[in-house]
């Protein structure tokens, strides 16, 4: 079933409440997900150059600080990072392809969760209060953040199957549905160069929209591609460095609820994950429409199209 939920402030005087705002909203959509939980976090977003990563580790011996001085070797930078449950924050000043190549090769227990300037994820099995709490998120701030709680049907309850799911530098996506296409479609994604850590298929439709990104494909574009190439139930918020998305597939048989005023905009499974936002009494509360993709950008820019009103500009 699952639950999701995204929060997006247009107003920055309401950044230091990102936390305190979406927290409640998370903990909400439990009966939809008791399995996992996990959230995406924009916040402290770092100068061109410099990277932060989220690493994953179930093991409590495991030394971050021996991978810390590791990485200071192999890119001759400092290492900043910061422990918290099984995951640790850290940064530096280094290529993208060069860590993630690290990473890759290297015979660590730890996994890459996130990757960018901007954005941070954090993830475990177990109930959204828990999680929430384990990874402190009512204390955190930021600009927006993008959320998930799992009822596993498809796949095993793990932490690397959790949401959401991040492929690509600053970009995430949460998924309520299933798809019937996605072992096909991984193939296809594998040959051209997705590289795949679980059998959920929400990762596939996340590497499909990175890949249709990273070949010049807008965010926009990626998700009006899918509504041609997934096959399946879907509603979709994908989150990126300057705000979030959300899509529904064409039949649109999988719950969504929005709702905007001129300090926020958010979107959830249920109203009633909307329900303690302020001034939500007074916010335009809508459905989100079968196959339109929604989208808000940094400075509250938002722009909304329908797939006909696509394929009539490619005519």
């Amino acid at each position: 079933m699952c639950g999701i939920v995204g929060l997006y402030l247009k107003n920055p005087a309401l950044n230091d409440s990102l936390g305190a705002l979406f927290s409640p909203m998370l903990l909400e959509m439990t009966q939809r997900g008791p399995d996992s939980s996990g959230f995406a976090l924009y916040r402290d977003q770092q100068p061109p150059g410099r990277l932060k990563l989220v690493l994953q580790c179930a093991e409590p011996e495991f030394s971050w600080s021996e991978l810390a001085a590791e990485l200071t070797r192999m890119f001759a930078v400092d290492v900043d990072f910061s422990a918290v449950h099984t995951h640790c924050l850290l940064s530096l000043t280094a290529e993208e392809t060069a860590v993630r190549r690290y990473f890759s090769r290297a015979e660590l227990p730890c996994a890459v969760v996130s990757i960018g300037r901007h954005i941070e994820i954090y993830k475990e099995v177990g109930l959204p209060e828990e999680v929430a709490g384990f990874f402190r998120l009512r204390e955190a701030r930021g600009s927006h953040a993008v959320g998930h709680t799992r009822m596993a049907t498809e796949s095993a309850v793990t932490t690397a199957g959790s949401h959401p799911f991040s492929t690509g530098s600053d970009l995430c996506l949460v998924h309520n549905g299933s798809l019937s296409n996605h072992n096909r479609l991984r193939r296809k994604l594998e040959k051209a160069g997705a590289v795949f850590r679980t059998d959920n298929d929400s990762e596939v439709a996340a590497q499909y929209l990175d890949i249709q990104m990273r070949q010049g494909a807008s965010l926009e574009q990626a998700l009006y591609s899918a509504l041609d190439d997934l096959d399946g139930f879907f509603t979709f918020t994908v989150g990126t460095s300057d705000g979030f998305a959300v899509l529904r597939d064409p039949i649109a048989c999988k719950p969504a609820v929005m709702a905007e005023t001129p300090d926020w905009v958010a979107m959830a499974s249920e109203y009633r994950a909307l329900a303690g936002l302020p001034g939500v009494e007074t916010a335009r509360v809508w459905e989100p429409e079968p196959a339109t993709v929604y989208v808000w950008e940094q400075g509250g820019r938002a722009h909304t199209a329908c797939r006909n009103t696509q394929e009539a500009a490619r005519k």
